[in-house]
């Protein structure tokens, strides 16, 4: 079997950052897949499911709700590593591009009060585990310590 694309990239080199981690054409349309890397793989611990449960709830109402971007929104949710998160977005962009939006999105869960949308048993799953005061603390870290002096090693994906 090959290899896919996402277990090409050197992990062990990886920032927390905005990717773009592939472009995927289905019939005249691209669909682009961004990586929101916010922790350092393997070299420091991972994010709880509780948090990232979390994450996902306020991220994806927060972007199936933004006037210029909610029609782009194909899926936002969480890795099955508890890295970072993926962000799809229906057209052909760069992180630069959304860099804005990822900014805004993590201003929101940040700065979140009240009930979490979709945490009750009648509308998730695993209503249970979430975790908002952990969330808003690791959105207020990724902002400060990666969003906010973003550089070019956070936007592309380390070379070999």
């Amino acid at each position: 079997m090959d290899k896919i694309a996402s277990f090409t990239v050197d992990h062990i080199r990886l920032l927390p950052g905005v990717y773009v981690s592939r472009r995927d054409h289905i019939g005249t349309e691209v669909v682009t897949t961004f990586d929101i890397r916010m922790k350092m793989p393997n070299r420091e611990p991972v994010m709880n499911t509780a948090e990232m449960h979390t994450m996902e709830h306020l991220g994806a109402t927060f972007l199936r709700n933004h006037p210029k971007w909610k029609d782009k929104v194909v899926y936002f949710g969480p890795m099955g590593c508890r890295t970072g998160h993926y962000l799809l977005l229906a057209g052909e962009y760069t992180s630069r591009d959304v860099l804005p939006l990822v900014m805004e999105m993590f201003e929101f869960i940040r700065d979140y009060e009240g009930e979490v949308p979709g945490a009750a048993a009648r509308d998730c799953g695993n209503y249970l585990d979430m975790n908002l005061p952990m969330a808003k603390y690791l959105a207020k870290e990724y902002l400060d310590r990666c969003l906010s002096r973003i550089e070019e090693k956070n936007l592309v994906y380390p070379e070999d």
